[in-house]
């Protein structure tokens, strides 16, 4: 099987396919479309690449590899997996492709910018395929969680993910834009990955990305609908010292070139990506006192 993923890995370079729905590299891609052809679980050690695989098997993988190549689907979607802060999850193009660096955040517990154990009431807005909700009801045990989504096909699949991960009496999912289905309702943490790609950078993004639903990415032409959306009404939905933590990726000069008196704190990651902010209920007030 090593053989196999070799040479699937040797392909996949010369097409010049785009990683970054889940892998980033040749070999990981090649290694996750060949367990899920030849139907094997993510190997924990080394037996699965001795493997003898037989030509009906090695059709299979054919198969999916030439979709990889030419129809430039994600991975992820092909296989039906994904995985977040070492959470399984279903993904289809209902939702976009769990890839967030805030996994590395979750895992952490939030740690050191909040104490884990007062955390009672999270958010997270935009939830998709739920992986942050879930990650975010695993990670704090001690934590209720509400997901929102715009789209219904969206809280459809994180739905199942809920379920699959026995979690329907810790997470609840909502339909919203943004918080308006939220009452005075009040968090500990407030998480969002909001669409974020102004229409410019929209058009560049390579041929996989068209795969993902457009209303996950696309925000406006500087990519700040949603953000701006998110630091004006923020604060209302947070408790006292609350946390709100956004993702917004390549659009991050752009936020900081749009709200210069913010004291945003950007985050660094030990795996990789950035995008990343936090900011206090606090200091979303003291911005709020200011423009009035």
């Amino acid at each position: 099987m090593r053989t196999l993923i070799a040479r699937g890995a040797a392909r996949l370079a010369r097409a010049r396919v785009f990683f970054g729905h889940g892998t980033d590299n040749a070999w990981d891609e090649a290694a996750a479309l060949v367990l899920h052809a030849l139907r094997l679980p993510l190997p924990d050690g080394t037996a699965h690449y001795r493997r003898r695989v037989g030509a009906a098997a090695q059709r299979r993988v054919q198969a999916l590899l030439t979709r990889r190549i030419s129809e430039r689907i994600p991975a992820a979607y092909l296989t039906g997996v994904a995985w977040f802060a070492g959470l399984r999850l279903a993904v289809d193009a209902r939702s976009l492709i769990p890839r967030s660096p805030l996994a590395e955040v979750i895992e952490r517990r939030f740690a050191p910018w909040i104490d884990a154990s007062r955390v009672r009431r999270v958010l997270d807005v935009g939830t998709g395929c739920g992986c942050i909700a879930i990650a975010c009801a695993k990670y704090l045990p001690g934590a209720r969680v509400d997901a929102l989504d715009i789209c219904d096909a969206a809280l459809e699949l994180a739905r199942s993910n809920v379920r699959r991960h026995r979690l329907g009496r810790r997470v609840r999912l909502l339909k919203s834009d943004h918080f308006r289905a939220l009452g005075r309702a009040t968090y500990d943490i407030i998480v969002a990955n909001p669409p974020y790609v102004g229409s410019a950078e929209l058009q560049r993004l390579p041929p996989e990305y068209r795969h993902e639903p457009r209303v996950a990415l696309a925000a406006g032409r500087r990519g700040l609908d949603s953000v701006r959306v998110i630091l004006r009404e923020a604060a209302r939905h947070l408790r006292p010292r609350g946390l709100l933590i956004v993702e917004v990726g390549n659009t991050e000069r752009a936020v900081r070139r749009a709200w210069p008196r913010l004291p945003f704190l950007w985050l660094q990651f030990a795996r990789g990506g950035g995008g990343v902010f936090v900011l206090t209920r606090e200091q979303l007030q003291a911005r709020h006192r200011r423009r009035g």
